[in-house]
This record gives structure tokens, sequence and C-alpha cells, in this order.
């Protein structure tokens, strides 16, 4: 679990525990169960991370929202959207092994992470990871009801494929931008889950080890 679910979950608890004393039992059970939601939200699961060459993992829980072909800092490039519900975990990961090239915070507006505008406009964290003989573009994007985008990396740093890199408090976005190279192995409306399922394989990488469509669905 994220230390915020420690966090929010005990504040809750003890305000349950004042309410309840000063009141009744009855009056404290909507800070019980907010107490509950906030242990549930900040879950942080273990998860299987693909051994596959090329792979390009999801950075985080949801549905696939937008595939599609996008210009982006002058250059073609391959764009999978994926938004976050509240009820999905928030906890973010890189999506391949690398060194970390650029972080770039840009503050915007919290329009619905859903909305296409959003991943323009929205105050958003911009991250450049550069390795395995590629280089990846990922936004940890806030949303309607996000406020609060966690990275824990630096420039510099190097990360794993699948590795966990920060988290985005409640409902958000997150955009993958990968060279057109790369071969998607999602769809819109498909549910990936962050570190496990592989977004897209980079084609000449997967060709070159002849990774097999088997061991990519098997991680979708």
């Amino acid at each position: 679990m994220v230390s915020d679910g420690y966090y929010y979950g005990f504040g809750f608890c003890v305000a349950a525990l004042i309410l309840g004393w000063l009141t009744s039992p009855l009056w404290a059970l909507p800070a019980v169960l907010l107490a509950c939601f906030f242990l549930w939200f900040f879950r942080d699961p273990e998860r299987e991370i693909p051994a596959v060459a090329g792979a390009i993992v999801s950075p985080g829980d949801g549905k696939v929202t937008d595939v599609s072909r996008v210009r982006a800092s002058g250059a073609d490039k391959l764009r999978i959207s994926i938004f976050l519900s509240v009820f999905d975990v928030h906890v973010n990961r890189s999506p391949i092994a690398g060194v970390i090239r650029d972080i770039r915070y840009q503050r915007g507006k919290f329009i619905n992470a859903m909305s296409a505008e959003s991943a323009a406009e929205n105050e958003q964290n911009i991250v450049t990871v550069e390795g395995e003989g590629i280089t990846v573009v990922f936004k940890q994007i806030a949303g309607l009801l996000a406020r609060r985008i966690v990275f824990t990396k630096s420039v510099g740093d190097s990360v794993g494929r699948g590795e966990r890199v920060g988290l985005i408090k409640f409902g958000s976005r997150v955009d993958v931008l990968l060279d057109t190279t790369a071969i998607p192995q999602v769809k819109v409306g498909d549910c990936v889950r962050g570190g496990a399922s592989v977004l897209a394989i980079e084609s000449g990488i997967g060709e070159l080890v002849g990774a097999s469509a088997a061991e990519v669905g098997a991680h979708r």
C-alpha cells in the first residue's frame, strides 16, 4: 500500500473515534467508510513484469481510450491513452527499462481526463525514458478530481521495466508516446494493468529476438 493510504485511513479512523465518543456510533460511520475507501484506493499490488524483449508496458491501470498517430515535438508518434477511474490502482510504473532523461512539469487545467483536450491542456508531468534501444515519453495527466501528481524519480535515475515511479491521486489519465515503428498490442476499450500489460512492441527489437504473439498476448 502507498503510504498515503495509511495517512488518510488513520486520519479518518481518528475522526470516527472522536465522533463516536462525542455523539453516537452512527455519526462515526461515514468517517469509517471513508477510512476504508482510502485504504483500498491507495492499494499497491505486486505485478508480474513481462520479459518480452521490446515490450512497452502500461504505466498505469485503466481503460484504453485512444490509440492513434499524433504530432508531438515535431515528429509523428504513436499515442496510447489510458483513463484511470477512482476504482483503478493509481500507482504509476515505468513503461521500459532505461534512464530518465527528462522530467517536465506543466501547469494547466483540470478538464475531465476522458476529454481529448486534457492531453494538451491539463496539468501534467512529462517524463522521457531512454533505454532498450528506444525512447519513450509518458505523461501523468491530472483529471477533473486529481489535484496532485507524484513522481519519485529524478533525471539520470535508472529504472526497470514496470518499476514504480509515482502516482496520480484520484481520477486521471496517462499517455504513452512511442515511435511509429512500435506495433500496438491493445485497442480502444481494453482494460490494462500497470507494469503487467503490454501496450506495444518495438518492432525492430521484437523481430530481432523472435518475440512470439503468444508471449505478448499473455500479458495484455
